[in-house]
């Protein structure tokens, strides 16, 4: 009977392990859904709209096939368009049924692309002339752009994985010139798993054991019923006694005198050992093989235990995870954050933390090369307005001066606070706080970056050192952005085009203004360390005999550039200003000269070393201010500061 269940276990077991196995071979299903964009028209881009891509549920992978570099990107979708508003390119949007829809996009009229005369900075190729005199646009690499979330690029074929949320597309391209590749599929992962492969082929595994066990069971059984056995001896013949008396003399004589030798010692008592048959065992020979057919039976069973264990620990170890049901599978419990509740048509933020940071990256190592090689052309492509002005001083001064010190580097190891602009319009500003991690003599810096158009890049046009003292206002998150204050404001305690023009008041009233007290003490020591500037001047033509021979003049004004104001989270905001510093030297007689002595920088600006006329030596401030809210008993702090030599001019 064991025998029987042993083979029943054998042919269930057969039946759980194929079962298992065939789930995960010939019955398992396909691991993804693809679906390939079909264009007819070629163009130098393709977008694919984010539709597409959320058609099926799961991470979506990308696979672009073709001949050279191949760029992809992904971004807002409104941004791409935007970006591709003046060429021709195929849009790829999600159809019925699951059919992709392809549509040739012609240029608009009214996109506001590039002048011929400038080459974009992003890398677009200049424009062609033809006949006629117009000018047709020869491409525009789509490399190097900041307005991409992130940026792909591979030889041939491109494969990424991308989960894209709503509102975000892909750009597809080679350089803005070819057409692009026309070899696109989309994939998406498709839930194929077995739980049960697992479980059956374990069960199949243990009635295979079971099965084994009985048939062991079966054979031990059988041995110990029918073992084999000792033949007896057959039957002996039938005896009859004998008569000693009829025998002859000489047997007679033999068997009476073997009686008599042997009666005195069976009198006497003495033991007599019997002989030893060579066919019988002794105890011990009987007891050694018992142990050795024990151990015999011991090593069977474990013959057969050991290739069941085996086979069960490799079924178990060659099904994967999606194999076996998984338990426990709970979502974690989230972490309380604090609240902030988005304003009613809430526009996106102009840049995401993780763009702002590429950006500013990118622009530093811009902006580095183009300090080591003095090119203020490279310089103009990450720099504008006060601080393209300020390096352009500097390049010539250190082209006059070579032992000048060359401008910090822009540390970008800490991106403290990213702060966009929620818009989906351009210009574009962004305010960045960034510090250096590994050397603290290097002052964080706080800096505004603008991007003029969906094809120019992020210029930086303010920039100074924070204080160690200040103290940075609170923000709003990037990913909610904020938005930029009117000049005009009445809702900050001083409206911020008329931040400048207050501050420069007290510069040269000092406590007699009447702005005086709505200043923190960082601006007031700033505006005290100027006035004093302009004192050791006039004290360092006293010292040269030329006091009655001279005079001075000074005046700080706004610069001609506009205030970037950013909202703050206690309904402030934070201003960047810039301020121009005038100090004139003028002789007060026709026989008396200005001479500039062992002031190198202003011969290096002017090229000459003395003026009958005098000289106007010009410094820029650029400025950070935390603007208190209208009715806050807050005073109005300084955050950042730089200050720039920009000219020195010979009055004619």
């Amino acid at each position: 009977m064991r025998f029987v269940w042993a083979v029943v276990a054998f042919v269930l077991a057969a039946g759980l392990i194929g079962a298992g196995i065939a789930q995960r071979t010939i019955f398992q299903g396909p691991s993804t859904q693809k679906v390939a964009v079909d264009v007819s028209e070629p163009a130098p881009f393709v977008l694919m709209d984010g539709d597409v891509l959320r058609e099926n549920p799961g991470a979506q992978t990308l696979l672009i096939r073709g001949e050279g570099d191949i760029f992809a990107a992904y971004g807002r979708t409104a941004d791409m368009e935007a970006w591709l508003s003046d060429t021709e390119y195929n849009h790829v949007t999600a159809g019925d049924g699951g059919e992709l829809d392809v549509q040739f996009v012609e240029p608009t009229a009214d996109a506001a692309a590039p002048a011929p005369e400038e080459t974009p900075s992003d890398g677009a190729a200049p424009e062609t002339p033809v006949e006629g005199g117009e000018a047709e646009p020869a491409g525009r690499n789509p490399a190097g752009s900041d307005l991409w979330l992130d940026s792909f690029s591979d030889t041939d074929s491109l494969i990424t994985d991308l989960q894209l949320p709503e509102g975000v597309s892909v750009l597809i391209a080679y350089d803005g010139i070819q057409d692009a590749p026309d070899d696109i599929v989309v994939s998406w992962p498709i839930d194929n798993s077995t739980p049960l492969a697992g479980p059956l082929m374990a069960a199949g595994a243990v009635v295979l054991l079971v099965g084994l066990i009985l048939y062991v069971l079966g054979i031990r059984h059988q041995r110990r019923g029918r073992g084999p056995r000792r033949k007896g001896p057959g039957p002996l013949p039938v005896t009859e006694p004998i008569d000693v008396a009829q025998l002859p003399p000489a047997e007679r004589a033999a068997i009476e005198g073997s009686d008599a030798s042997a009666s005195p010692a069976a009198v006497e008592g003495e033991e007599t050992q019997p002989e030893k048959k060579t066919d019988d065992a002794s105890p011990s020979t009987e007891g050694a093989s018992r142990e050795m057919r024990a151990q015999t039976a011991s090593r069977r069973r474990r013959s057969f235990a050991v290739p069941a264990i085996a086979l069960t620990a490799l079924l178990a170890t060659g099904c994967s995870a999606d194999s076996w049901p998984q338990f426990g599978e709970g979502t974690p419990s989230p972490t309380p954050t604090a609240t902030v509740i988005a304003p009613d048509n809430q526009k996106p933020p102009a840049v995401t933390e993780a763009q702002a940071k590429r950006i500013l990256q990118d622009a530093a190592a811009t902006i580095s090369e183009a300090d080591a090689a003095m090119n203020i052309e490279l310089a103009g492509t990450r720099l504008d307005g006060p601080a393209l002005t300020a390096r352009t001083t500097e390049y010539a001064l250190r082209t006059a001066l070579p032992e000048t010190t060359p401008p910090s580097a822009i540390p970008t190891d800490d991106v403290e606070v990213v702060l966009p602009e929620a818009t989906d319009r351009w210009p574009r500003t962004v305010l960045v706080l960034s510090k250096s991690e590994g050397d603290d003599t290097v002052p964080p810096v706080i800096l505004t970056m603008t991007q003029q158009d969906p094809w120019s890049t992020y210029k930086i046009t303010n920039m100074a050192e924070m204080s160690a003292d200040a103290v940075f206002p609170d923000v709003a998150a990037a990913w909610l952005g904020t938005s930029l204050v009117p000049d005009d404001s009445a809702f900050l305690s001083i409206p911020p085009g008329e931040l400048a023009a207050t501050f420069s008041d007290v510069v040269d009233a000092g406590e007699q203004s009447a702005a005086y007290g709505l200043f923190d003490d960082l601006a007031l020591n700033l505006a005290k360390s100027i006035r004093d500037s302009r004192q050791a001047v006039v004290q360092n033509l006293a010292d040269n005999g030329a006091a009655e021979t001279s005079q001075t003049a000074f005046d700080i004004a706004p610069a001609d550039t506009a205030p970037v104001s950013l909202t703050t989270l206690g309904s402030g905001a934070i201003v960047a200003v810039s301020l121009i510093d005038n100090e004139t030297v003028t002789p007060t007689s026709a026989d008396a000269v200005i001479r500039f002595g062992e002031n190198a920088q202003v011969k290096a600006l002017t090229g000459v070393t003395e003026s009958a006329k005098g000289v106007t030596t010009r410094y820029e401030f650029q400025l950070f201010f935390s603007v208190p809210a209208q009715g806050s008993t807050e005073q109005i702090r300084l955050l950042a500061v730089r200050q720039d030599l920009l000219s020195a001019e010979v009055l004619k």
